[in-house]
Order: structure tokens, then C-alpha cells, then sequence
């Protein structure tokens, strides 16, 4: 069963009957055994009274109950469910109501008893939606003449029975493994699983992307099917020019001077071909006026829906980027049919948008597209014909002029109008993306090292708020990216931290955060102490985008009204539906209220939205793409959150190898966060965490100040505070947890008397 129970049921609502062989279609069931699994399935929630069943058709019980939520649970043993809703209450679950559902598992939660003031509601788990952990990493031991695997995760309380042979786990009893779950706990049987991977002796003798693919159960390789697919994937043309049939009903664009501006990490790769999704071309209109194409390569095009290709990018779901190992969302095949090349003509989904003198954008039009690169440049290479124009040929000298008119005349305007709105620029000390848009981050990043990649992002985030705006417009449904506020909470240290530095950094309106209050904290980091390590803090304040099917606010861009990400329909599936969508627009909308009608609009332009008062697509065609991104949704928030999570844990892993080999060494930091056992420094230098347990703090003995964020000694009065500077030594580094323990050598400051009162 190739499909989780989660996915199941968001199939169905309360109010509308869903027959088994439109399930079988939507879920891809083609096996004999696929279908069984399906039935089995649909009898089980009917029984246990999730689903009901009419006239042979199904539909979701009304009022069952039941609450949906993603365990949360504690080596010690404590679980909560946490709820999607942010407001909603965590609920409490016993281990003995657990019905051997895991950490990290999503299910269906019944309330058994109502929460207080003071105490979170208990409930008992009725339902395991989709298991987290089709894999684990393990230690291998021997108990009598079994073999059992104990996770290295110690929120997992329980051990897995082996099923391999005898002699290859002799061999690997006390080393880390890979382990794959076979079957789950199932009435009074343990799990069981299969060793798929011997990693090493320890998490230190294995590989840091094993580790980090294998705990996050990554995909290292296509399927067998996806693979045989790619074999017969079209072939661009020889001559690298488009078929004249292709050119039906596109904007031929191939005449005007193309540039493709990318990573030199994405260009200069030796993993196959290079995966180019975005080219710009600008020209200058009368009144002052630009018109700016953004044009993404057309993978919608070649890569159709539900075939082999098509579902295993949908479930990758997003590219992860982990140091040298790519797990890209396409094999090279799709990758050297689709992306853009220098010299090559392609097909592409072109946004053209009209821009003033202020930046401001006047109008736009969405078309399907045919390009021809005429040059592709590294940043670097870009950045260098920028600041070096003379003694160039005529035709270097026309690109030299386009850049400077990009990246000096438009895309300052155009950051103008952003800043204006509210927005901000993170500084970072690396800002080396795959994506040209805001990627995962949610908000542009600039660098001094390498100014032109934040430049062309302004220009790119463009064409994604046009995308979206258009689509909302037009009564489309939609992928849209939202990012909410920050959590107050997680300001709190912050703002505390920035005023012990003597930095004039306040919300405008309390208890409220705006994307105007970041612009200010931005502009007072700039000229603080320590930009670098207060930079790195503010990012991670931000919350990640998530997809939705309906407009929101997007805090690191400045919007209220709706936004798309949309030029990486290579990395992101999202990109691609959107794509596609876009494609159904122009093959089945609908340019005029009646046939009778004289006169149709053009339905790519934003000339259209005034003019359109009827339902663009078919009945049918909409509600087909409202359910299918209803169901797509959850699906991808859930891999971009496992892609950052897993790209995080490589960073961490590093980090913790870096600190592990300076063992002993002595840095300088800066206290960011101060608890009742002990304080967090971030050493300036590195950008690394560690924590300096109180236990290690022997001259004294110290009383925690919640009031005041500092730690203070009772007897000599020396105070560690947040923003103090420290001295601190690398005492020992857990690499698997990346634990780094720290001792202190120097710094810290006197305590006041304020810091001596009680709480």
C-alpha cells in the first residue's frame, strides 16, 4: 500500500459520497494487491466508525470526535499531541495510551478528559494516520539468541526485533545501523525490521550524510520504475533548436538578448547536468518605463501527470541540498530536457512584467514561452563585467549594459518599494542557495561578498506575487506561501539581548510584530558589537513559509495579500502544479462570459482582472483542482519541513565534527540565552552553540535571575547576563546529539543589585 491513511482520508469530507474506483484512480491503486489493501482499509475506518458507507459509497462520519495531531514525546516517556492549529491545546497521552503509535507519528486523538487552567486535557490515541519512522538508526545488541536493534533516538522506547541472517549481524553487534521497519507493533507482537546498512562502529565512524539520510529515511535513489522512465525521456534536438509544432500558441521570445545568472556551484557542477531553471531578459520602454521578463523553464511540458517521473518528484517533494550529495527532485534526464541551457533554444513559462521609474510594477502578462540563452554567468562572472566594462567586444558590451540597467537602475527601485512596505534584508555570512527566489529562508539575504544573487532575488520574488495575484484574481485555485509572525516568545531574547548591548531595539506596537520592526532591529544590528552572531539569531526567529490554497500574509517579504514561490518547478514540486495550472489556464479557460460573446480577454494579462465576471475553468476542471491541491498540500508542507530539517541536521553534525576536532581550544562568545542550568554562548567566530552547564561554574554558587536573564553568584557577585562576552573552552562535543559542552575562562560582569533581589 503505497499510500498512508493520512492520505486515505483526506479524500473524503462530511458531505459528498466518494465511490472505491474513484479512491483507486486518485491513490494509484494499479495492483491486485494495491486494491485489496484499499478495501481492507475503507472496512476498517468504516467499522471503527471514521468513514461511513452509502448506497456502496463513502464519506467521513460527522462529529466522530476525533482531533488530529503529530505525537510529541520525551525519553522520559511524556507525550503530547500537538495540534496544527497554533492556538489549539497540546493534549497529554499516556504511554499506556499510546495504541504503539511513536514519536513524531500523525493520529487521531479522542479527549478522555477535559484540560483546566492548569492542567493540558488528556486523550488516548483511536488512530495512527502515518507513520514517521519507516526507518531508524540503531545500535545493534544480542539478547539471548535474538538480535535486537535499540534506537539511537531516545524518544523511541522500545527495541526492534532483527530479521537478517545470524552471521551479518554477529558481525555488527554494538555498531550503528540502519535499520528498515518491517512491521509495526502489532497486538502483543515487538516490531521487526531488517538491517538495510551497516554505517559504522559509532555515529562518529559513519558518514554524516548517511547518518542524516538514513534518520530522515531520504530517498538516495529513484525507484526502478522512475529510473526505466528516464531512459525513454525525450532528448532535446541536436541542433538544440525547437520544433516548429512546439511554437503553437507561445510567445516566441528567442530574438531578445537571454541571460541565465547562476551559482557558480549550480553551473560548474561535475553531478550531471546543470540544473539552470530561470533566465531574464529587460527592455526599455517609452515614458521611462521597463518591461522585465522572468522565464522559468517549462518542465510541466515534458513531465505529464501520474507517470512514473511525475510521482516520484511528488513524493521527494522538494530537492535537499546536503554539502556535496544532491537529492534532486528529477533524474539528469528530465534535468537535460528541461532546464536551460547556453546556445539551446527551450521552452518556458514567461512573466513579463511593466515596471516605472519607481520600480513600481504597472502591469503583467503570464504566457507560455520559447527562449534562446544567449549567455550563462556565474555571480562572480556577473559581479566582474559589472565592475569592469571597458575593452569589451560589441556583444559583451550589450550585456554589460543589460546588467548594469538590471542590477543598478531596476532592482534598487525595486527593493525600494519593498523596503517602503515594511520589508528587510537579512546580513549573512553565506547566502549560496539553489533557489533565485527567497528558498527556504522566506527572506532575501544579502552578503557583501556577493551582492548581485540578493539583487536578482528582488527581481524573481516579482514574478511570484504576480503569479499569485493572477490567480486570485481570476477565482484560480492556487498554491500560495505564507509565513506568519514571529512568536513573541521567540523575540523575547532577543529584545532582552539587544537591550543589554545598548541597542535601541523595541517593537512599535506591543504585543505585535511587523515586518517595519525587523527593518529597525536590522538597521541597529548593523552597527552593534556583534552583527554577525545577532544576524545569525534573528534569522532563526523567523518562521518557515508553508503552502496553503488561500492567499495570507508573508512576513519576510512584506506582503498581506497573497504571494507564490514559482521558478523552481526543478526543486519544488509546488512549482511544478503551479505550472501546470497555469498550463490549464490557457488550454481550457474560458476568455469570454458566452460563445455568443464577440470579443474574448487575454486571460495571461492583469489587464483581465477587471473585465472577468464569470468562472474561468470548467466546473468540473476547478473542483478537480481545488481537491487536488487540498490533498497535495499537507503532503508537501510536510517534506519542505523534512528537507529543513534534514539540511539543518547536516549543519549541526559539522558543526559538532568541527568542535569536536577543537577540543580544548579556547574562544571568544556571546551569551544568547541564560536558564536555570546554565547559559548558551555562541562563539562569535564559528557561529556555533554551546552550552555551559552551571554544574561547571565552581567559584561560586549561582542563583538563576529569570527577571534579569542572568546567572548571578552569591558569594563573590559575578554575573553571567545575556550579551555578556565570555571567554569559554570546548570541554567535550556529543557528535550525534551536537551536544557541545563549554567551560568558562573569562568574562562575565558584575552583578548589580537589582540582579541580587529575588524574583
Amino acid at each position: 500500500m503505497k499510500f498512508s491513511i493520512a492520505t486515505l482520508l483526506s479524500q473524503f469530507s462530511h458531505d459528498k459520497l466518494v465511490a472505491g474506483k474513484v479512491l483507486e484512480k486518485k491513490l494509484n491503486c494499479q495492483e491486485t494487491e494495491s486494491t485489496e489493501k484499499l478495501q481492507i482499509a475503507l472496512d476498517v475506518l468504516e467499522k471503527i466508525g471514521i468513514l461511513s458507507k452509502e448506497m456502496g459509497k463513502y464519506r467521513r462520519s460527522p462529529d466522530d470526535g476525533l482531533v488530529e495531531a503529530k505525537l510529541r514525546c520525551s525519553s522520559k516517556g511524556f507525550c503530547f499531541a500537538i495540534q496544527d492549529e497554533e492556538e489549539a491545546d497540546d493534549i497529554y497521552v499516556k504511554e499506556s495510551h499510546l495504541s504503539t503509535a511513536w514519536n513524531g507519528d500523525r493520529v487521531l486523538v479522542k479527549v478522555i478528559k477535559e484540560g483546566s487552567r492548569r492542567r493540558s486535557p488528556e486523550g488516548e490515541v483511536s488512530l495512527i494516520l502515518e507513520r514517521a519512522n519507516p526507518s531508524l538508526l540503531a545500535r545493534v545488541k544480542q539478547a539471548s539468541e535474538e538480535y535486537r536493534a535499540v534506537p539511537l533516538d531516545d524518544r523511541l522506547l522500545f527495541e526492534v526485533n532483527l530479521k537478517t541472517e545470524e552471521e551479518e549481524l554477529a558481525e555488527a553487534i554494538d555498531h550503528l545501523v540502519h535499520v528498515e521497519i518491517l512491521r509495526y507493533p502489532l497486538g502483543g507482537n515487538p516490531p521487526l525490521g531488517h538491517v538495510t546498512k551497516v554505517l559504522g562502529s559509532d555515529a562518529e565512524a559513519a558518514a554524516d550524510t548517511d547518518i542524516v539520510c538514513c534518520k530522515h529515511d531520504l530517498p538516495q535513489k529513484f525507484s526502478p520504475e522512475a529510473q526505466e522512465a528516464a531512459k525513454s525521456f525525450p532528448r532535446p534536438a541536436s541542433s538544440g533548436k525547437i520544433a516548429k509544432a512546439e511554437l503553437k500558441n507561445r510567445l516566441d521570445l528567442r530574438k531578445l538578448l537571454t541571460l541565465a545568472i547562476d551559482n557558480e556551484s549550480v553551473l560548474k557542477t561535475d553531478r550531471g547536468t546543470p540544473l539552470v531553471e530561470n533566465a531574464v531578459t529587460l527592455q526599455k520602454l517609452k515614458g521611462g518605463q521597463w518591461q522585465l521578463g522572468i522565464h522559468v523553464a517549462d518542465f510541466a511540458r515534458y513531465v505529464t501527470p501520474d507517470s512514473p517521473l511525475d510521482l516520484e518528484a511528488k513524493h521527494r517533494g522538494t530537492a535537499i541540498y546536503l554539502g556535496e550529495i544532491i537529492l534532486p527532485l528529477f533524474p539528469d534526464e528530465v534535468v537535460r530536457r528541461c532546464a536551460l541551457a547556453p546556445g539551446q533554444e527551450r521552452l518556458t513559462l514567461s512573466v513579463l512584467l511593466t515596471l516605472d521609474k519607481t520600480g513600481q510594477v504597472v502591469e503583467y502578462e503570464i504566457q507560455p514561452s520559447a527562449i534562446a540563452i544567449d549567455h550563462q554567468l556565474t555571480y562572480q562572472e556577473a559581479q566582474s563585467l559589472l565592475s569592469n566594462p571597458e575593452g569589451l567586444d560589441k556583444e559583451m558590451s550589450a550585456v554589460a549594459k543589460m546588467l548594469d540597467d538590471l542590477f543598478f537602475n531596476l532592482s534598487p527601485s525595486v527593493k525600494a518599494q519593498r523596503l517602503q512596505r515594511g520589508g528587510f534584508d537579512l546580513a549573512l555570512e553565506s547566502v549560496e542557495s539553489p533557489y533565485k527566489d527567497d528558498g527556504r529562508l522566506g527572506a532575501i539575504a544579502t552578503s557583501s561578498t556577493l551582492p548581485i544573487s540578493a539583487m536578482l532575488a528582488e527581481l524573481m520574488v516579482l514574478a511570484g506575487k504576480a503569479i499569485s495575484e493572477h490567480l486570485h484574481a481570476l477565482s484560480l485555485p492556487g498554491i500560495y506561501c505564507v509565513q506568519g509572525d514571529p512568536d513573541m516568545m521567540e523575540l523575547e531574547d532577543l529584545i532582552k539581548l539587544g537591550n543589554n548591548l545598548k541597542l535601541n531595539i523595541e517593537l512599535g506596537l506591543e504585543e505585535e510584530v511587523r515586518p517595519q520592526d525587523y527593518q529597525h532591529f536590522t538597521q541597529e544590528i548593523a552597527n552593534s558589537p556583534a552583527p554577525k552572531v545577532l544576524n545569525h539569531f534573528l534569522k532563526y526567529t523567523l518562521k518557515s513559509r508553508h503552502y496553503s490554497t488561500h492567499p495570507g500574509t508573508y512576513f519576510g517579504l512584506a506582503y498581506t495579500d497573497g504571494y507564490c514561490q514559482c521558478v523552481s518547478p526543478g526543486q519544488r514540486y509546488a512549482d511544478l502544479l503551479l505550472q501546470r495550472l497555469l498550463h490549464v489556464l490557457f488550454e481550457e479557460g474560458r476568455d469570454r462570459r458566452s460563445s455568443r460573446s464577440k470579443k474574448g480577454v487575454n486571460l495571461g494579462s492583469s489587464t483581465s482582472h477587471g473585465e472577468v465576471k464569470w468562472t474561468v475553468l470548467p466546473a468540473a476542471i476547478q473542483t478537480a483542482w481545488e481537491e487536488e491541491l487540498a490533498t497535495a498540500i499537507p503532503y508537501l508542507n510536510d517534506r519542505e519541513k523534512l528537507a529543513q530539517d534534514a539540511e539543518t541536521d547536516l549543519e549541526g553534525l559539522k558543526k559538532a565534527e568541527q568542535m569536536k576536532e577543537r577540543t580544548g581550544e579556547v574562544f571568544q562568545g556571546l551569551i544568547t540565552g541564560v536558564q536555570s542550568y546554565g547559559f548558551f554562548v555562541e562563539i562569535e567566530e564559528l557561529l556555533v552553540e554551546g552550552l555551559v552547564h552551571v554544574s561547571s561554574l565552581k567559584d561560586d554558587w549561582y542563583e538563576y535571575r529569570s527577571r534579569h536573564s542572568c546567572l548571578v553568584g552569591r558569594k563573590y557577585r559575578q554575573a553571567y547576563r545575556l550579551g555578556d562576552q565570555v571567554e569559554v573552552q570546548v570541554k567535550s562535543v556529543d557528535y550525534y546529539r551536537q551536544q557541545i559542552d563549554l567551560v568558562t575562562v573569562g568574562g562575565g560582569s558584575e552583578a548589580s543589585s537589582e540582579d541580587l533581589e529575588d524574583d
